[in-house]
């Protein structure tokens, strides 16, 4: 399969897999749940979603699991709206890239307003 079929293939499984992700009804999966990557295998048979979950660890982990649980309805519901010769067996792996992105922009803002004070001490350090 080519390169650039597999990328639209995952794509278009991401843009589908976080529509029925929104659709679904289990309270273990929260609100703030988004895919982040699908990569499905060249033969189309299984895929492995990428999924960011705000909360704790608890949280994070139940979620995990009730998605797991719901991946014969997510497969079917992918398989009823992408028209692919094989459905693909979900795999649900948590990824705190957002949240991390996040942790990352607090700690830039919170330099830009502490480093506007220091900044002429800054410059007198690399002066000497």
């Amino acid at each position: 399969m080519a390169k650039y079929r597999s990328g639209r293939i995952d794509e278009e499984v991401k843009r589908e897999l976080a529509a029925v992700i929104r659709e679904l009804k289990d309270p273990r999966i929260p609100l703030m749940t988004s895919v982040v990557k699908v990569h499905v295998t060249p033969d189309l048979k299984f895929a492995k979603a990428y999924v960011s979950i705000m909360g704790d660890d608890e949280a994070v982990r139940e979620a995990v699991k009730g998605l797991q649980s719901a991946a014969g309805f997510v497969r079917r519901e992918i398989g009823a709206r992408l028209a692919l010769r094989y459905t693909p067996q979900f795999t649900f792996v948590a990824d705190d890239s957002i949240a991390h992105g996040a942790h990352i922009a607090k700690l830039l803002r919170e330099i830009d307003t502490d480093g506007g004070d220091q900044s002429g001490e800054d410059s007198s350090i690399l002066e000497e």
